[in-house]
Parts: structure tokens; C-alpha cells; sequence
């Protein structure tokens, strides 16, 4: 059989393709498939059992014994599936907990930045007028801490304030020999890429809960009956896309 993708003849999209990260959440649904599934593990065997018995029953010394022997031992795989099932809720409600821990790594390094940029920014002001959206997107940033809700909105601030800032500086030497402002600029830096790399945990934290829901029978069947969907991965802005496009030399 031929290859179904075949990158020797295309075909082949010359324009090239951007990716979009899918901004909807889907829930896990199971059909009646599944409940027959778990209605079978309780009575198939002592279904079986009870024919056995019967077809067999005269030839048994004890058919009753054998019956309620039989039906015990058939309700375990039942049994077994209840733990199992069990187990599986825990491990969502532990993987639950990291994903929200990674969450509010990504917050403490964007909580540092704005310090790190009201902080240097106190500092320029007295030597410099600041640009008014410089000082717009500080002022903005004082009202409160990062969340879930406004995290993207700080992160575009504080890299539109950033992208402001640093400019302005380079324009004054004495600024720039500054060991505050130096320091600064070398703690953005590095925060920037520790961001990067939380948010690459996060996605795969999300990852493995997207995959592990859909995980037939055990998990799926506990996410659907937990009502729990699918999770959305970090997505960059607009304004970030856009700027990546951009030279930068």
C-alpha cells in the first residue's frame, strides 16, 4: 500500500500554512456503549454462570454452591472497575492541582517583571519624560496582582511598556551605565525565557490532561461523568505574532 502522506509528490502548499491555537473547550461525552460496558462487567459472568447451572445441573453435586460461587467471583470485575475508576478521579483531581501550579509560575514571573519595570521606571522618570503609553501601561499595572483572568492583558502590557522603555534609555549613556537600570534590563531578559519555559510545562501539563480524558474506558468514562473538557493551551497575541514577522536587524 502507498504512503497516504507521500513528500516526495505533494501536494504542497508553497504559500506555506500559519497554526492557530482552537479557542474552545470540548467536553467528554460517552454514549450508551460505555454503560453497557460497565452493566456487563457486574453481570456477564454470573450470567454465564447461571446458564452454566442450568444446562449442567444435573450433572453437578452442587449446583446452588457452584451458582453463588460463581455469581461471587463474576461481580468482581465490577468491583475492580469501581477502584479503578476511583483511582482515576484522583489522579484528574491531582493533575488538576499541577496545572494550576504551573499557572501561577507563569504568574510569579510575570508579577516580578512588573516590579522589575515599576522599579525602573521609578528610577528614569526623574532623569527622562517618559512616553505617555509608557507611563499609561505602568499606571495600569499597579491596580492589582496577576490571575487567571487579566494574566494575558499584564503580559501585553508589560511587554508593550518594555518595548517603550528600553529604547528611550539607550538614548542616555549615563542611563544606561546605570547598575539598577543594567541590572534590570539582564533580570527581563531572563524572566522572559523562564516564562517560555513554564508556559512550555503548562502546555504540557495541558497536554497530558486533553490526552488522558479522552483515554478509553476508565478516564474517559470518570471525565464525562465529572463533566470535565478538553483545556486550552497558551495562545499568543496578535501583537506578538505580528512582531515575530518583524526583522529585528
Amino acid at each position: 500500500m502507498a504512503n497516504l502522506l507521500d513528500e516526495v509528490t505533494g501536494p504542497v502548499n508553497e504559500q506555506g500554512r500559519d497554526i492557530h491555537v482552537i479557542d474552545r473547550q470540548l467536553p467528554v461525552v460517552v454514549g450508551f456503549g460505555s454503560t453497557l460496558f460497565e452493566i456487563a462487567l457486574w453481570v456477564a459472568i454470573p450470567v454465564l454462570v447461571l446458564l452454566y447451572v442450568l444446562i449442567m445441573g444435573d450433572s453437578l453435586e452442587n449446583s446452588a454452591l457452584v451458582a453463588f460461587v460463581g455469581c461471587l467471583a463474576g461481580v468482581l470485575p465490577g468491583v475492580i472497575f469501581i477502584f479503578m475508576k476511583i483511582s482515576a478521579k484522583n489522579y484528574f483531581q491531582q493533575l488538576e492541582q499541577r496545572i494550576q501550579a504551573e499557572a501561577s509560575n507563569i504568574d510569579n514571573f510575570l508579577e516580578q517583571r512588573v516590579q522589575i519595570l515599576q522599579n525602573v521606571v521609578g528610577i528614569v522618570d526623574r532623569a527622562i519624560d517618559l512616553d505617555k503609553d509608557v507611563m499609561k501601561s505602568v499606571a495600569a499595572l499597579r491596580s492589582g496582582k496577576v490571575t487567571a483572568e487579566n494574566r494575558s492583558k499584564v503580559n501585553a502590557q508589560v511587554n508593550s511598556a518594555f518595548g517603550s522603555l528600553f529604547p528611550q534609555v539607550e538614548s542616555y549613556p549615563e542611563l544606561r551605565a546605570h547598575a539598577a537600570i543594567a541590572d534590570a534590563m539582564q533580570q527581563n531578559s531572563y524572566l522572559q525565557r523562564e516564562i517560555t519555559a513554564a508556559r512550555t510545562v503548562y502546555n504540557s501539563r495541558v497536554t497530558q490532561w486533553n490526552t488522558d480524558i479522552f483515554s478509553w474506558p476508565t478516564k474517559m468514562i470518570v471525565a464525562a461523568r465529572q463533566g470535565y473538557t478538553t483545556r486550552i493551551p497558551f495562545t499568543a497575541s496578535a501583537e506578538t505574532r505580528k512582531a515575530a514577522r518583524e526583522k529585528f536587524f
